[in-house]
């Protein structure tokens, strides 16, 4: 099982954190606020108080044996940067960084950041999606022209099958599973009848998505 490291314990980090705690993996969180520590003491595996640019304190944490290792220092840009500098010259395989700007983005993948992570701007997008399509549960952008979406089964779609609401056909996009209550229906079939209220987990081209979207 991947063990996970968060240095950064603001509001994004804190969420991280916890959310894969959650879901059973092995979460260190760091943080130089005492506080922040504490918060989270109950949550995750190991919290720990300590400065992140302290470069011999972090390798006494073993910090390069994390499979993965998120940099979700927040305020001080510097700082991020050169976590995330650090981290990758100590060889840890990968490390996502947060970025508040798209400049910075740029900066953080030029210095060696596996994966940047925009927060704020794709919390942005999601809440502007959700007010115009209110059926929209999420949406995950895959690349500039496909995203995964989450979406309430629209109202034409229910009581029929897959095959008989022709969503391929139509639509051009791929149900990959329906989520009806606590029940996953992983690769439903053409004959899966849609009910009410049903959520509808569907993948393909943004231009088809916003189709089914209305």
């Amino acid at each position: 099982m991947k063990q996970f490291a968060v240095i950064g314990l603001g509001r994004f980090g804190t969420s991280v954190a916890e959310t894969l705690s959650r879901m059973g993996y092995d979460v260190l969180a760091v943080d130089v606020d005492a506080e922040k520590v504490n918060a989270v003491m109950d949550i995750v595996t190991h919290a720990v108080q300590v400065d992140a640019l302290d470069e011999h304190a972090l390798k006494s944490l073993g910090i390069r044996n994390f499979d993965v290792v998120i940099v979700a220092i927040g305020e001080d840009i510097q700082a991020n940067i050169l976590v995330t500098v650090m981290l990758k010259e100590m060889g840890v395989k990968t490390v996502v960084a947060k970025a508040r700007t798209e400049l910075h983005g740029r900066v953080l993948a030029k210095v060696g950041a596996d994966k940047v992570v925009f927060p704020e701007r794709d919390m942005g997008v999601r809440v502007a999606r959700a007010l115009v399509a209110a059926n929209i549960v999420d949406q995950i952008e895959l690349s500039p022209d496909y995203s995964l979406m989450e979406l309430i089964a629209p109202r034409e779609f229910v009581g029929k099958s897959i095959g008989e609401a022709a969503i391929r056909m139509k639509y051009g996009v791929t149900v990959l599973a329906i989520r009806r209550g606590e029940e996953i229906i992983i690769s439903p079939g053409a004959h899966h009848t849609v009910e009410e209220g049903d959520i509808l987990v569907v993948v393909g081209r943004n231009d088809r998505l916003r189709r089914l979207e209305q």
